[in-house]
């Protein structure tokens, strides 16, 4: 945004700063507990964290894929649908997230940081 005293790094610089700490933290926090640093984790064996997983990481490449085309909205609310179910959600908490959550990112991000996202499908409609 014009005017401001910081640059377009200030916003990724904080986050990857506050990552580093959680990091670090977390490093230390596995020292002392004094397990082997690699292992398998439970979960692994069960299908629908697995599900999950895979959900998550096809849905990002499918996003990268398709948000130019289908669109940010389009995209999000699909995609969101399928991963909070995914999670064990019911359908009266998946409906309302999958709506919402992009939209409140589309705010976020056209209205607030000035970021526009891709409209695909609804272009005729965007402001």
């Amino acid at each position: 945004m014009p005017g401001q005293k910081f640059g377009p790094a200030w916003f990724p610089g904080l986050i990857a700063a506050g990552l580093g700490l959680c990091g670090a933290w977390l490093i230390a926090s596995g020292l002392r507990r004094r397990e082997p640093w690699v292992g398998v984790p439970d979960w692994i064996g069960r299908r629908r964290p697995v599900a999950s997983v895979i959900a998550v990481i096809a849905g990002l490449l499918f996003y990268i894929a398709a948000a130019d085309t289908l669109g940010f909205h389009l995209t999000g609310v699909g995609l969101l649908l399928l991963w909070v179910r995914l999670l064990g959600a019911s359908w009266r908490v998946s409906i309302p997230v999958a709506v919402l959550v992009p939209i409140v990112l589309h705010l976020a991000f056209y209205k607030l940081l000035r970021i526009p996202l891709p409209w695909g499908v609804f272009e005729r409609w965007a402001f």
